[in-house]
């Protein structure tokens, strides 16, 4: 048998890894095999609010030792920001936040992150677009989401930091079709998807179509298996999605970047979900 080249391409994302410290997590994920790894900028790992200074030139000495290489930084959620959490503060504050302080907030914290994104060596961070709350309408939220984005490419032109939009159900953008067509509006190279295909199955869209719509503006694939439409991250082989015409429309695609595992929903015992994940895919990209 020879691997193909994505092999060399699997990530786990240390979002998993919240009972313990950032550097905990980053040796428990190589451990398991990983080569590659996505750090959740957020509490408890790197929350850019509140990194210390030098944090990313001590998290790169980190990486360098492990042998360890960044497949994205992700900036989706915000918890750190908030002291007393609404019910759900998952995405806010967001770019499309009818409170202008919490979208500027939210551009800052952006920034933050593509700085470390930078010094750790991250070719790309990945954020959302926030969900329509209160009085922003769709059409409201498209003006709102057009002037934060333009801020924060121009960020990411400062910084050399690819910008992945993450579609989510329930959000703003939560089509690929949507994103696409965002990308295309904003023309900006650095714009394209952080394109988790578990999010695809939920809401009814062909994976390897979406694939292909995006193709080579994926900056980072977020793989996890799902339980039929069900919005639940399980360890990929677990679920109900369809493998082989995902690994068809990857190699169609010539996706050369990381497939990045993302279980959050597995924090009370994440060593084993990394590892069965590490052979799940392993073995599934294998050539005979």
């Amino acid at each position: 048998m020879r691997l193909i080249s994505l092999f060399m391409q699997l990530a786990f994302s240390t979002n998993a890894f919240t009972r313990f410290s950032l550097s905990e997590a980053l040796i428990r994920i190589r451990r398991a095999g990983f080569l590659g790894v996505e750090i959740l900028a957020d509490e408890p790992h790197a929350y850019p609010g509140t990194l210390a200074q030098g944090a990313g030139e001590n998290v790169a000495a980190e990486l360098r030792g492990l042998g360890l290489v960044v497949s994205n930084v992700n900036v989706n959620c915000s918890f750190g920001y908030w002291q007393d959490a609404p019910p759900e503060p998952y995405f806010e504050p967001s770019l499309i936040s009818p409170v202008p302080q919490h979208r500027e907030d939210r551009i800052a914290l952006i920034g933050k992150a593509m700085e470390f994104a930078r010094t750790i060596g991250a070719a790309n961070i990945s954020i959302t677009s926030g969900r329509t709350l209160g009085s922003m309408t769709p059409t409201r939220a498209a003006g709102q989401l057009e002037e934060s984005l333009s801020r924060v490419l121009a960020m990411a032109d400062e910084y050399q930091v690819n910008v992945g939009v993450e579609c989510e159900p329930g959000l703003f953008l939560e089509y690929v079709t949507e994103l696409r067509e965002w990308i295309n509006r904003m023309g900006h190279p650095r714009l394209g998807a952080n394109l988790d295909i578990g999010h695809c199955q939920v809401i009814g869209e062909s994976i390897p179509e979406a694939i292909e719509l995006l193709g080579d503006r994926i900056w980072n694939l977020h793989v996890e298996d799902i339980p039929g439409r069900k919005h639940y991250h399980m360890i990929p082989g677990d679920g109900t999605m369809d493998w082989e015409s995902i690994k068809s429309a990857l190699r169609a695609a010539d996706y050369q970047r990381y497939l990045t595992v993302e279980l959050y929903t597995h924090t009370e015992n994440p060593q084993e979900a990394a590892e069965k994940s590490f052979a799940f895919l392993r073995g599934l990209i294998r050539e005979k």
